[in-house]
């Protein structure tokens, strides 16, 4: 099993950046990424669309308002890996709030660096663009 993590320090509230990362449809709202999301099943299902048109199907494993965190699994997707799950969280910091971003999963055709590489980016990437909307005002 591979593993992804990336993590950023924000200068907001916790509960401001819960409010605006914590909805399990809101990826296209801080994560270039992620064009288009539609929600399905009572919300427990995510169907994104990313850059190239390509479908990312997820599953919402676990939700916690009050603790700011939730979990899913992908169901469906153009990654080279099986049995992918991730937690997104706020925490409370100093002065702020710190965002992490974690998965574990399974390498299909690729090495373990590979994959995690391709994960870790991912997440770098979209807590970078969270932090540049924080700073925008957005």
């Amino acid at each position: 099993m591979a593993t992804a993590h990336a993590s950023i320090a924000l200068d907001a509230t916790p509960d401001e950046v819960w409010q605006r990362i914590g909805g399990f449809g809101s990826l296209p709202d801080w994560l270039p990424y992620i064009p288009e999301s539609a929600l399905s099943e009572g919300g427990r299902i995510r169907t994104l669309a990313n850059p190239g048109g390509e479908a990312i199907v997820e599953r919402l494993l676990a939700y916690d308002d009050a603790a700011r965190s939730y979990s899913y699994a992908i169901l469906q997707a153009p990654f080279p890996v099986t049995g992918y799950r991730s937690t997104l969280r706020v925490h409370e910091a100093q002065g702020g709030a710190r965002v992490e971003w974690s998965g574990e999963f399974t390498p299909a055709g690729v090495s373990d660096e590979e994959a995690s590489g391709l994960f870790g980016g991912i997440y770098r990437d979209g807590l970078a663009a969270l932090a540049q909307a924080f700073r925008a005002g957005a």
